[in-house]
């Protein structure tokens, strides 16, 4: 598992100061990058190699909003690992521990030049594998 902290800027708000709820799949995007950043999963490097993670599929489930200046944790872990695909389960914690927001996100392996699913890389999955 993985944990970013996100702090709640004002670009982050509506005119409210309340998380406009888009930005939740930005703070997903994040934790997911640094997820494969902790297993030095560099993905300019996969995009050298004519490959990429992309979302296919998201559900989220907005529970209860952030607001402006507040500290935000996003939890990422991985519960399903297939050929050619990652599911990840994120959470997303108000600092006094409260859940704001959750998502399954469904991330495709691409290869770039062929806009078509691709195994995902043996070398990633042997490392991803202890993430379970």
């Amino acid at each position: 598992m993985s944990t970013l902290a996100v702090r709640i800027y004002y670009e982050d708000t509506d005119a409210g100061g309340v998380v406009y709820y888009a930005n939740y799949l930005k703070f997903f995007e994040r934790g997911r990058t640094e997820f494969l950043r902790e297993f030095n999963i560099q993905q300019d490097i996969l995009l050298e190699e004519n490959i990429a993670f992309v979302v296919r599929k998201v559900d989220m489930d907005c529970i209860k909003s952030a607001r402006f200046n507040e500290l935000i944790s996003v939890k990422t872990t991985i519960s399903n690992r297939r050929k050619a695909s990652l599911t990840f389960k994120q959470e997303i914690f108000h600092e006094n521990g409260e859940l704001l927001c959750q998502a399954e996100t469904l991330i495709a392996c691409v290869n770039l030049q062929k806009m078509k699913p691709t195994a995902i890389p043996a070398e990633i999955i042997e490392v991803i594998s202890s993430a379970r």
